[in-house]
């Protein structure tokens, strides 16, 4: 029996999230909220933790404060056999200056693999929500010889040019990788999608080494997707893995093949509302491949009769440790923690973080609401998008977007 290679999982948590705003004014993208209960981060760290592989280094970058507590907090691995989570920050430690990308922050961590000098080291991103066994992956990317291997899933040719789309030959080789291409080649035999990149990589150690090193004049990596996927692509020895293969104990039929990426406020809220359907796209409920996060000590949930005695009615939601709907009526919505809705309020569609206080007779709809609001009684959201633009952000598909502690006027509805 072979032994087990000695595998070191590096998250790459450093990304702007641009296109989060004002989600990411001062959190890092991996430490949104999603679900109520977790952060964006648990997921690909859940898939390790599930998994058995615990040496796992976490690069960050831009406002990592709370991300960095967040680990630091939820992530604690028994360190007697040498097992951790640990942010690693821009350290500076090739000179003064900040990660020119995804290449070159592992470049500029490349001690952190000489350290564990591990057999395989798995590269993942931090900012997609999906379920994930990464020992098949492993194991496949071992049977075939390859030096990197790349996740992949088809995806609509529309939405082709945000992703790195791969070409590939029936054994799953890749012979071409296009990053973000205006004009993604299809699929042989289906013209209407293309097989995009999940961004998860496994690399043999020296492959990867080798592809993120500078050599002067001729080859300066500072990408994943953009530099070093082509090159070893370039090399003959990238290989593909069909992601659509993976199984996960306990998982759905219907969540097969499961991935999205939340990098816009329109993804973001559609993949939180694929938590809350009856028949769930993505379910949290699974105990044997559970998400893992920091679990605050609240009390129950509670739903109570308004102070006029009007009942209180939640349907088709998520409702969170320590919130109260007191008298007020929540649908298709998400209530996260220590959120408070009261008498005659009423929240559909929408996505509630923690912390929030909704007053009596407020109405928001298809609205997305930050950390520690307070939404006066009476007031209306996402009813009116030219008067929701006045103040707030407004997503292309008319989601309303309330920014961590904003005042929201009191003459307003």
């Amino acid at each position: 029996m072979a032994a087990e290679p000695k595998v070191l999982v590096m998250i790459l948590a450093g990304g702007e999230g641009r296109r989060l705003m004002p989600l990411t004014l001062d959190r890092a993208k991996p430490a949104v909220p999603f679900g109520g209960s977790y952060r964006i981060i648990d997921f690909a760290l859940s898939n390790f933790a599930n998994a058995g592989y615990l040496k796992i280094a976490v690069l960050t970058q831009y406002k990592s404060h709370s991300l960095d507590v967040h680990i630091t907090k939820t992530w604690r691995f028994s360190g007697l056999l040498g097992n951790y989570v640990t942010p690693v920050p821009a350290q500076m430690r090739l000179g003064p200056r900040w990660f020119s990308g995804s290449a070159d922050a592992i470049y500029q961590n490349l001690n952190l693999i000489s350290d564990e000098h591990p057999d395989i080291v798995c590269v993942f991103g931090a900012d997609h929500i999906y379920r994930m066994d990464p020992r098949q992956m492993v194991e496949h990317h071992l049977a075939s010889g390859a030096g990197v291997t790349v996740a992949a899933i088809p995806v609509p040719l529309a939405d082709g040019p945000q992703f790195g789309v791969i070409e590939s030959t029936p054994d799953g080789r890749i012979t071409r990788f296009h990053e973000k291409s205006s004009t993604p080649p299809a699929m042989p035999g289906d013209p209407e999608r293309c097989l995009a990149s999940m961004g998860n990589y496994v690399f043999d150690t020296d492959v990867l080494i080798d592809a993120v090193t500078p050599r002067p004049g001729a080859f300066d990596p500072a990408d994943m997707g953009g530099d070093v996927i082509p090159s070893v692509t370039d090399r003959g020895i990238a290989g593909v893995y069909d992601f659509s293969t993976n199984e996960v104990p306990g998982q759905m039929v219907t969540e097969r093949g499961y991935w999205r990426d939340v990098g816009s406020l329109d993804a973001y809220f559609d993949t939180n509302m694929d938590l809350i359907a009856p028949l769930p796209l993505f379910d949290l409920y699974n105990a044997q491949w559970p998400v893992y996060s920091l679990q605050p000590q609240l009390p129950p949930a509670k739903l109570s009769n308004g102070f006029e005695g009007s009942s209180p009615r939640v349907m088709n939601s998520l409702l969170c440790q320590g919130s109260i709907v007191s008298g007020g009526h929540v649908d298709r919505s998400i209530i996260g923690t220590d959120v408070f809705v009261d008498d005659g309020a009423l929240v559909t569609d929408s996505i509630i973080f923690p912390g929030v206080r909704i007053g009596a007779g407020a109405r928001l709809h298809r609205c997305v609401v930050d950390k520690n609001v307070d939404v006066p009684a009476g007031a209306v959201l996402g009813e009116d998008r030219s008067r929701d633009e006045e103040l707030y952000t407004v997503s292309d598909n008319g989601v309303v977007v309330v920014p961590k502690g904003f005042k929201i006027p009191n003459d307003r509805g």
